[in-house]
């Protein structure tokens, strides 16, 4: 089994630091309204790390929410006969007027993943914007869906698996790219 790491702790961190810059650098107008949202699991960790980094940066405060898209995947009926749905956590009923969405998540690969995330976002309203963050982006696109800012550009192919580990679920950062054996729980791939 081939197994690559793509990315080691200080590597994501040094990531996350650099989206957190460039966040800001990009997007210095839309910090005054703005909503950090993860896409659950692991998009709501990189977002809850990446909030309080530009919030440090920038003393800002900024709502946060929580996404599971898992009702709005296109695939619903393929992934078992019970799906595990958890709740969305967001701080308001409506998008409050204004208010730009910055939508954070582990992996991006065929945009499914994204389109569900907007669908479900757009039932709260309609949002200024909605910006895309992605730690990984491994290409592979279904659909003609584009992150704003990526941590790091992984060549992969379509029979391999792009695992993302953190700290706050899986007692380490790392991201690893392993082939593909079974339908994988680990990671993002969406």
């Amino acid at each position: 089994m081939n197994i690559r790491k793509i990315m080691d702790e200080q590597q994501i961190q040094l990531t996350l630091e650099r989206i957190a810059h460039e966040i800001i650098e990009r997007y210095h107008q839309e910090l005054e309204e703005a909503i950090f949202i993860g896409i659950r699991t692991r998009g709501i960790y990189i977002a809850q790390r990446l909030q309080k980094r530009i919030s440090e940066l920038t003393g800002k405060k900024f709502l946060s929410g929580v996404l599971d898209i898992t009702l709005y995947r296109d695939d619903l009926t393929q992934i078992g006969p019970a799906p595990l749905v958890r709740s969305t956590e967001l701080p308001f009923g409506q998008f409050p007027s204004g208010v730009s969405v910055f939508l954070f998540d582990d992996v991006i690969f065929t945009g499914r993943t994204i389109r569900a995330a907007l669908d479900e976002l757009m039932d709260f309203g309609r949002p200024r914007a909605v910006r895309c963050i992605a730690l990984i982006d491994r290409n592979h696109r279904e659909l003609p869906i584009q992150p704003d800012i990526v941590g790091k550009f992984v060549l992969t192919q379509l029979d391999e698996i792009v695992h993302v580990f953190l700290k706050e679920v899986d007692g380490k950062d790392e991201v690893l790219v392993t082939p593909k054996i079974k339908e994988s729980s680990q990671g993002g791939e969406g």
